[in-house]
């Protein structure tokens, strides 16, 4: 029976080896990078501890790694402790990343007079920083050794082992290009105070954040996107955080790892400094936050709405050429199947709001799902209004105190509003409530505390102020039509982001019980085709797959008269091509109003073409006007899209930026 192969690993210089547990590192000591050991030196030559090549050497010239051919190991020597601050003056090396190198070759020298004397420690750690993965243990040798002794064996697992034999080890440093690249691009290891992880993203806490190049981040591969909050520059990494996080940290050394207390002194002093100090710049910036908030949070579900639009545009098929009925069990299936994800959309977004903001977002799902409880629902859609307040009905109480609940199914606003007020409270509960109580109590206060701001404030807040922009849109088209288009078309998309168009959706729908037809939903029907001929642009014009893949469905979607996914997805996260859609809004909106076009049905965009018909006189010119207002609108906002609106550089600013000097290379 063979046995486990063993491997051998040299010490790097000269002195008395001592346990890991030893070093006066407590991130290093308590094996957070791996096994290792450390050595107290008494020479400032450095040899290199096994055979392989040089994978990693920091800015600061204090942390090399090494890449075993046969194993794969990863190895770390780490030259003295807290030594990052020196910036690399004590330090001489001799090799360079991509270097081959033999076990007990020179590679370094370090001078331990000048470390002690900036009253550093001069301590040269070792890590197999891969060794969870790779290693069963690891049999240390300590006590006075020259450099180049074997002073450490370890036992490769079985997986390593039997994967070494059969040929196929995985290959080594899969993130370590990545941690190189966000390193350089957030301004170097000399701009990071500090670095954290949660679930999914990176959390740094840097000393300026303008240095940090952030369309080059957030384009990286393997980069879902960046955050700013809190005081953190968040690199959004997803199931592969830890990994990314384990090749950063072996990049720019364990110091880097600072306890929460430090850090959130960082933090604070990071936000204060880079708050912009003028009204016009604070807007700028407040505004440029909420929309990568709002962005940030519909992009996990943009996919799941695009295919929901394409289903309601299909079934709205199905129902015109009367395949199906609305009252027949298939009708309510494929409903079901198509507008879940919009009647349960509070849900979806309280996770994701919450996932962007640092709040729990199970406890978010959780207060989702009790906006959109059928008791609750069935109070804002069929409640008694007892009084009004403010134009608004009052329709229930909670212990006496009255307030209006308002429906909050599909809705998105309010759950990120929800989220951040969470991000805040959550920390403040885990610090005055006792740990062994806070399984339980932190969800509870939260739930409450949050599900009662929204429902009881928030809401009728936004209820309000959505009711006095459907009258001033109603007073507007009373006005002119025309101009009403224009301002109506231009801006309509606008209330769709903070979901305040659902105050205008009863306006339409009113009307087309009342009267049998809607002036108003016509002009709202150019806007979501506004949207489609923007977002086909970029589909047709980018170059990127990862936009093709989003921008095509979306593209569907929008004519299906389903806008979010072209917003949310492309066209509101690269700011001009939202303005350039809105442009062609307006002019779809002018046309629509200037040709009196009128409307029939509910169903808007192209797929909505049969609700134009009128059903007592058949074709008449609002089918023409419809025509006419859509080409119109499809060919400006396509156009103004294409010529200005988008660049693949935007998405892609990596392949436009100036290459910097990569950490591993020397001058």
């Amino acid at each position: 029976m063979a046995h486990a192969q063993t491997v051998t690993i040299l010490s790097p210089v000269a002195g008395e080896v001592i346990p890991l547990a030893a070093v006066k590192d407590p991130v290093f000591s308590a094996g957070m990078m791996g096994l290792g050991f450390g050595v107290q030196p008494t020479s400032g030559d450095i040899v290199a501890p096994v055979s392989g090549k040089v994978t990693m050497i920091a800015e600061t010239k204090h942390a090399l790694g090494f890449t075993t051919p046969d194993n794969n190991l990863e190895v770390l020597v780490h030259l003295g402790i807290d030594t990052v601050d020196l910036k690399g003056t004590p330090f001489k090396l001799t090799v360079a990343a991509g270097d081959e190198v033999k076990a007990g070759d020179t590679i370094a020298t370090m001078d331990l007079a000048m470390i002690e004397k900036a009253n550093r420690q001069t301590t040269v750690v070792l890590a197999v920083t891969n060794s969870s993965d790779k290693l069963d243990g690891l049999d240390v040798t300590t006590g006075t050794q020259t450099a180049g002794a074997v002073v450490a064996t370890g036992r490769l697992n079985a997986n390593t082992f039997n994967a070494k034999r059969q040929g196929r080890l995985p290959k080594a440093g899969k993130y370590d290009q990545l941690a190189a690249d966000i390193v350089e691009n957030v301004g170097g290891v000399e701009n990071i105070s500090s670095l954290i992880h949660c679930i999914t993203r990176l959390r740094f806490y840097l000393k300026d954040e303008s240095k940090a190049n952030d369309d080059v981040v957030a384009n990286l591969k393997g980069v879902i996107d960046i955050a700013k909050a809190g005081g953190q520059y968040q690199v959004v990494i997803g199931p592969a955080v830890t990994d990314v996080y384990d090749a950063v940290i072996k990049l720019i050394g364990p110091e880097f790892s600072n306890d929460s207390e430090t850090a959130k002194a960082v933090a604070e002093t990071n936000a204060a400094a880079n708050r912009p100090d003028t009204a016009w710049g604070l807007v700028k910036w407040g505004f440029s936050n909420l929309i990568g908030v709002i962005t940030g949070s519909m992009i996990p579900v943009i996919g799941l709405l695009a295919a929901s639009g394409i289903l309601k545009g299909i079934l709205a098929l199905l129902i015109t050429f009367k395949v199906v009925s609305t009252t027949a069990p298939t009708y309510v299936i494929i409903s079901a199947m198509g507008d879940s994800v919009f009647y349960f959309l509070p849900i979806f977004v309280g996770f994701t709001a919450a996932k962007k903001l640092g709040s729990d977002p199970v406890i978010m799902g959780i207060i989702g799902g009790v906006l959109t409880y059928p008791s609750i629902v069935a109070i804002a859609t069929k409640g008694k209004v007892v009084s009004t307040l403010f134009g608004m009905g009052i329709n229930a109480n909670f212990f006496g105190l009255p307030f209006h609940v308002a429906s909050y199914t599909y809705s998105i606003f309010p759950m990120i509003a929800g989220a951040w007020l969470a991000s805040k409270l959550e920390p403040w509960l885990k610090r005055v409530i006792p740990t062994v109580l806070r399984m339980i109590f932190v969800p509870l206060f939260e739930v409450v505390i949050v599900s009662g701001a929204i429902l009881i404030f928030l809401g009728p807040v936004i209820t309000i102020f959505s009711t006095g922009l459907a009258n001033l849109i109603v007073t507007v088209y009373n006005l002119s039509p025309a101009i009403s288009g224009l301002i109506i078309g231009g801006f309509y998309q606008v209330l769709v982001i903070f979901g305040l168009h659902w105050a205008v959706i009863p306006i339409v729908a009113n009307d087309i019980a009342t009267t049998g037809h809607s002036y108003l939903n016509a002009i709202i029907s150019a806007t979501m085709v506004a949207q489609g001929g923007a977002v086909m642009a970029i589909a047709l014009k980018s170059k990127l797959a990862n936009i093709q893949e989003l921008a095509w469905p979306a593209t569907i979607s929008a004519f299906c008269g389903v806008t979010e996914p072209a917003m949310y997805g492309i066209n509101l996260k690269y700011g001009r091509a939202f303005i350039t859609a809105s442009i062609g809004s307006a002019v779809g909106g002018f046309l629509t109003g200037l040709m009196r076009v009128n409307m029939w049905g509910f169903t808007g965009s192209l797929i909505g073409v049969t609700s134009f018909v009128n059903p007592q006189k058949g074709i008449d010119f609002s089918f023409y006007g419809f025509l006419i207002a859509s080409l119109a609108t499809i060919i400006v906002s396509f156009t103004l899209t294409w010529m200005f609106g988008f660049k693949d550089e935007d998405a892609e600013a990596v392949k436009t930026a100036p290459k910097k000097r990569h950490l591993g290379q020397v001058a």
